[in-house]
């Protein structure tokens, strides 16, 4: 196929889903799918098997959800507008607030819905201020104690969602024990609560054990269901951005330059000034510069060390190509978009979407 594209292989991704249903046969607690971390709606007859719903950031995403997976959708928002609390309403399974104000605002317009708030615990494992749901002056959740028993009786679940980029099962454990101990009269008059994403359980070698205790001994001991919000843990291995080599330049190293972009097609390592791992070519000794063939100086994968130099016509597979990279692909330099490209579960390969210039220039004025 016409290279660049996302490549999804629907065995990898349903391995990953295994894990899924092993923690809700074990404690009981049910997945939705975060779908501001992947939403490629085209792999979701498979995940659909697996998931109870989908989990949102906003209206579009609550309305994808609804319309192409189906089952439980919990709606939140940083910010709800009027016309988005009209919208949501019709679909919706749970409206979740971010603060007290919004609550008090459209309690009525969701009136026969189960309303849920986030809670900010003042609990996080972030190795990214950007990314610190309880960094200093945070407006992500509810801090304040005394605001929260003022709308407690207009609950019916909570949201924590704290443990952004933490593999460690010990401080989850601990963090779930604190939230228990400082919430347990909020929390015994509840029918729910998430966890939130972050929780790197399809990892190898992560303690599932551990984690399904922790969360089996928190749902008995309040009488709640226990939500999780995976995203990458659910993505995670299961893509990859196929490119190929257009040209190699050289300024102290050998650069490749391929028919993608680190700005338009995985900006989250730009953001984050991450590089992705490569999954092919192999790893070796040669030292070599890949970079994306926009304008922007920065636009690079990463340095490799690799088995051999790479020429024009190469191929070179970009690993994790999941996880916040389709969703937050942009035409920035009118570069064209990847394609995306399912493996099915019996081999097949198929093109589930293709990009052209009439999208690029319908997504301008």
């Amino acid at each position: 196929m016409k290279t660049p594209y996302y490549l999804i292989d629907e065995e990898k991704l349903q391995k990953n889903l295994e894990v899924v249903r092993t923690i809700q046969e074990s404690c009981g607690a049910k997945s939705v799918l975060a779908l501001k971390c992947f939403s490629t709606w085209r792999v979701f007859d498979l995940m659909r098997k697996y998931l109870a719903g989908t989990t949102s950031s906003s209206l579009f995403e609550a309305r994808l959800g609804y319309e192409k997976f189906g089952k439980e959708v919990h709606a939140y928002s940083v910010g709800f507008s009027d016309s988005d609390i009209k919208a949501v309403r019709k679909f919706a399974d749970k409206v979740i607030f971010n603060s007290t104000s919004q609550l008090l605002r459209y309690h009525d317009d969701v009136h026969g819905l189960q309303v849920g708030l986030r809670i900010n615990p003042g609990i996080s494992y972030s190795h990214y201020d950007l990314a610190d749901p309880v960094r200093r002056y945070s407006r992500l959740g509810v801090a304040n104690d005394d605001e929260i028993a003022k709308v407690a009786h207009w609950l019916s679940g909570l949201m924590f969602h704290f443990n952004c980029e933490n593999g460690n099962v010990e401080h989850l454990i601990a963090s779930i024990e604190q939230i228990g101990k400082r919430y347990a009269t909020l929390l015994s008059g509840m029918a729910w609560v998430s966890f939130g994403g972050g929780i790197a359980f399809t990892q190898p070698g992560y303690p599932l054990d551990q984690l399904c205790a922790a969360l089996k001994t928190f749902s008995q001991s309040f009488g709640v269901q226990v939500y999780l919000e995976p995203g990458d843990a659910i993505v995670s291995g299961c893509a990859e951005l196929v490119t190929t080599v257009v040209d190699v330049v050289h300024n102290e190293m050998d650069i490749a330059i391929v028919d993608a972009s680190v700005e338009a097609h995985m900006l989250d390592h730009l953001v984050y000034r991450t590089s992705p791992r490569l999954s092919w070519p192999e790893h070796g000794d040669y030292k070599t510069l890949v970079a994306g063939r926009t304008c922007l100086a920065g636009d690079v994968f990463g340095e490799y060390s690799l088995q051999a130099p790479l020429t024009v016509g190469d191929e070179v597979r970009i690993a994790d190509a999941a996880g916040y990279t389709m969703v937050k692909k942009n035409w920035f330099n009118g570069v064209s978009m990847p394609s995306i490209v399912v493996k099915r579960l019996n081999g097949q390969m198929e093109q589930v979407r293709s990009f052209g210039y009439a999208d690029f220039k319908r997504s301008l004025s």
